[in-house]
Parts: C-alpha cells; sequence; structure tokens
C-alpha cells in the first residue's frame, strides 16, 4: 500500500474552541478511561491545567504519536497506577498562552516544543498541555509547528544517539538500522551533519527510497534475500558505528559487519536488544529533554536543514485511527495528530 503523507483537518468545532485562547476553561482531550484497544479513546471535556510556577501552558497545535503511547495505550506503566481519565502524548508543539510565576526562559506567543514523559496533568493529545519550562524549547527555524510537534521525542532520541552516545565524527563511516522510521530518518540527516558516511537499512523500495532522499549514501533493503552480501561490499572495512533501531536476527547479522572496537547505541525499549559482544562498544540509553538539550537540537535541526517525514497526519478525534495505522502498517517516518491550524 501506499504510504504518501495523508493530511486531515480538525473539525470546525474544534478550531473554533481553539480561538478562544487562554480564556476557555474547558478544552477536548483524546484520554483512556482503561487500558486496551484503539477503541478505548474517547474525546472528553476536561478542564484547562493551570501551569505550576515552572510550568507552561502550551496551546497544542500537534501531537507526535509513537510505539511507546500504543505500550502505554495497551497497559504498559513504569511504576504504581495512572490516574484515569489518562490522557495520552508525551511530546508535541505549540504556542506558549501562559506561564509560570518563576518561568524566564519564554513569553506568551512563543513557538515551542516539549517532551515530557508520563505527565501527571496530562499530555500532548489535547487542546492544552502544561509541562515543566525546563522540558521545552524554541521550534527551529525550519520547522512548522505539526513536523515540530513530530520531532520533539524522535529529534532528541536520534539526536543523541548519533552526537551523545555514539560521539560520531567526521570521516566515520555509520550504520542506521530502521533508517526509514520515526528515530531513523532524523539520525540520518544527523549523522550526515557530522561529516559521517552513512548507509541506512529499511525494508521494501519505498523505505529504502526514502532514506537515500534524506541523505543516505547507501540505503539497503532488509527485505532482499542478499541484503547482508550487499552491506559487505557497501563497506567491506567495517562500520565505525550503528545505531541500532530494531532489533533481531537481521540486525545481528548487521553487527558482525562493524569492525572490532566499534560502538553500537539503541535507545531503550528495542526488542529484542542486541546481543552484548565482547570487540564492541555497546550501550543503550534513554533521551533526555532538558533546556541544554534542546538548545543542541535546534541548532542541529537548523544546521542540518531537517526534513520530518510525515506517513499520516490525524485530527484529535480520530486518535484511534492514528494509533491502528501505527500498530498495523509500516509507517515512513512519524505519525502526528493536528490539533489545530
Amino acid at each position: 500500500m501506499s504510504h504518501s503523507t495523508t493530511t486531515v483537518f480538525a473539525p470546525a468545532r474544534q478550531r473554533s474552541r481553539a480561538r478562544k485562547g487562554r480564556t476557555a476553561q474547558i478544552m477536548s482531550a483524546a484520554a483512556i478511561d482503561h487500558f486496551g484497544p484503539p477503541s478505548v479513546f474517547r474525546i472528553q471535556e476536561m478542564p484547562v491545567p493551570a501551569p505550576g510556577p515552572h510550568e507552561i501552558l502550551i496551546s497544542v497545535h500537534a501531537a507526535g504519536v509513537g510505539i511507546w503511547d500504543t505500550e502505554i495505550r495497551g497497559g504498559w506503566w513504569p511504576e504504581g497506577k495512572p490516574k484515569f481519565p489518562l490522557v495520552m502524548g508525551v511530546d508535541g508543539a505549540g504556542i506558549v498562552v501562559a506561564k509560570g510565576a518563576r518561568v524566564r526562559r519564554f513569553a506568551e506567543g512563543d513557538r515551542v516544543w516539549g517532551y515530557e514523559f508520563i505527565n501527571p496533568k496530562g499530555g500532548f493529545y489535547a487542546d492544552y498541555v502544561a509541562i515543566d519550562a525546563r522540558h521545552a524549547g524554541p521550534i527551529p527555524r525550519n520547522l512548522d509547528l505539526v513536523r515540530a510537534g513530530a520531532a520533539a521525542a524522535t529529534g532528541l532520541t536520534a539526536f543523541q544517539g548519533i552526537h551523545d552516545h555514539l560521539k560520531v565524527s567526521r570521516g566515520e563511516s555509520v550504520l542506521v538500522f530502521g533508517a526509514s522510521g520515526a528515530v531513523g530518518s532524523l539520525a540520518v540527516q544527523f549523522a550526515k551533519l557530522q561529516g559521517a558516511t552513512v548507509v541506512g537499512i529499511a525494508r521494501g523500495r519505498e523505505a529504502t527510497a526514502l532514506v537515500r532522499k534524506l541523505g543516505a549514501d547507501e540505503s539497503i533493503d532488509a527485505l532482499r534475500s542478499n541484503a547482508i552480501e550487499e552491506l559487505r561490499k557497501t563497506w567491506p572495512e567495517g562500520f565505525d558505528a550503528v545505531l541500532a533501531l530494531a532489533g533481531g536476527g537481521m540486525l545481528e547479522k548487521c553487527l558482525a559487519q562493524v569492525r572490532p572496537g566499534g560502538r553500537v547505541a539503541w535507545p531503550n525499549g528495542v526488542e529484542p536488544a542486541p546481543r552484548r559482544r565482547r570487540d564492541l562498544r555497546m550501550s543503550s540509553y534513554d533521551a533526555k529533554g532538558g533546556a541544554r538539550e534542546f538548545a543542541a537540537l535546534k541548532k542541529a535541526a537548523e544546521e542540518s536543514g531537517l526534513q520530518v517525514p510525515l506517513d499520516g497526519v490525524f485530527p484529535l478525534d480520530q486518535a484511534a485511527r492514528a494509533h491502528e495505522r501505527l500498530e498495523n502498517d509500516q509507517v515512513l517516518g512519524r505519525i502526528a495528530l493536528r490539533i489545530r491550524g
């Protein structure tokens, strides 16, 4: 099936609510009352969260939809018990409409993107979200609000994997495994920004074409029977570094093509995790979303002219469809919810 970008605009009722701005006391949110399949989503009316002293209130324009969202909706929770109704969404972008008394970094009207995992005041699948100001940053000049909303968590994960954990430098060779996905499509671009030679592994012709379009020097189709042979021919001397965004037998064969002393990094949550090898430096990580990290991401996004591939944009009241798409189809880039605009 085709994976071209699908844009669906929010209904008029929701847009008119958005124009009320911060004077609105009630907002719409895609929330769940219990864990389960995508059908558990309901559009619920609830109070607009009040920002605390260190928080900003964001009028949300777009929210990212990630695989971690589907896992939470399905029943995964880090500790304790969640408070229902639970508003989903760990990242997104919008406009600051209010701020706490101790917030100095932002002013009302600023365009921001943010990432806050397990926010007790609710997530980004809503008209408004209140988050710690330290977990947000100014949006890069080259990104609109929808693409920024789709790239906050994935951008942090991709950039920190390439820059902080693999410490990729000019002239090195980097293999991005899972290069057409939400994180991989950005990691390819950040690795090129570092001056590396980049080879991407993706599944299918459309996926490999996207990886090449994003700047990879080579793109190899994991579905081809001779993929590993092709990889060996592409870079016979072995790779310096690998960012692994999926696990399994194909990844293990690819890791055999890393030179001794090479580095391998992967975000926590990749299953199965790569098998440890004595001759490689291997590490897992969680993305950090502080002020310093968002500043570094903004700089890299602007310097690289970052492209954020969108494989689907759904209105808030179709959050269930967005989750179904993510769970059932191959997604090239990322899926987002458009809240406003």
